[in-house]
């Protein structure tokens, strides 16, 4: 979780390529904050330990609404997009057909809590479906889960390549400087999780993927974000890191993040 979370927050001062494209630059500033990746992440955290680690995908469904119009109202200006903002404000209870990559950012609860990548991408494809229940938003979901379960598993960054070549078909094989070349601010699942693969696969620990990701521009904090839960899964997060990631975060957030850490850690 900390892995989407601070990805977030150091990608959150970056966006629409205020940052030149480098992975030159001071980690952490003033500048920074949480933005909705981080408020989302922490709703379906909450969401999938109310639920219970056996609990249906009706279940989960019903409780990942609870908490994102819980979280999302606690936290309004946190950058939502405008069909999100309509759904959490609005009178709207039903999915919207999104693509986005909200869908993928606000997952990785889904790829530490259950004990195969079958049911990880159950529960992920839940939490998506309450809004982003177009094929791609459900993929890109399901996609950085496995990623994060196949990667604290211990499978090697070759096998996961492979099963996400196998399972979701995604192209990752354009370079880091490619995709800063032909960048442009796109935020569909279909754009993101190339580049957040992409940046997960070059990356050579957890901070280094984070800046991968930032180089790419646009949609840096949600890039950072989904490239970020994968790292995490493969290399963890050095703890003064998250220590000072909570600098930025409000009280209740922290308490969920504690949590589910805490509960990690019993299964």
């Amino acid at each position: 979780m900390y892995g989407a979370i601070l990805g977030d927050i150091i990608g959150s001062r970056f966006e629409f390529d205020r940052g030149g494209k480098t992975k030159k630059f001071e980690l952490l500033t003033e500048e920074d904050c949480f933005t909705d990746d981080s408020v989302m992440t922490v709703a379906v955290a909450d969401a999938l330990m109310a639920a219970g680690v056996n609990a249906s995908v009706d279940n989960i469904e019903k409780e990942c609404i609870k908490a994102m119009k819980y979280w999302g109202r606690i936290y309004p200006n946190a950058g939502y997009g405008g069909r999100f903002w309509g759904w959490l404000f609005g009178g709207q209870e039903g999915a919207y057909g999104s693509y986005g990559n909200g869908s993928a950012m606000r997952v990785s609860a889904a790829g530490w809590l259950y004990d195969s990548v079958e049911r990880t991408r159950e529960v992920a494809r839940a939490t998506a479906n309450v809004t982003h229940n177009h094929p791609e938003g459900l993929k890109g979901a399901e996609c950085t889960a496995a990623v994060i379960y196949l990667a604290r598993t211990g499978s090697t960054k070759e096998e996961i390549a492979s099963y996400v070549e196998r399972e979701f078909g995604y192209d990752f094989s354009e370079t880091l400087d490619d995709m800063r070349r032909r960048h442009e601010h796109v935020e569909s699942c279909m754009d993101s999780l190339p580049k957040a693969l992409r940046s997960f696969f070059d990356g050579t620990s957890y901070e280094d993927t984070v800046r991968n990701a930032v180089s790419l521009g646009g949609d840096t904090d949600t890039l950072a974000a989904i490239a970020g839960a994968m790292a995490e899964g493969f290399y963890g997060v050095p703890q003064e890191l998250k220590d000072r990631g909570d600098e930025f975060l409000e009280s209740d957030m922290i308490g969920v993040i504690r949590r589910f850490e805490e509960l990690n850690f019993e299964l």
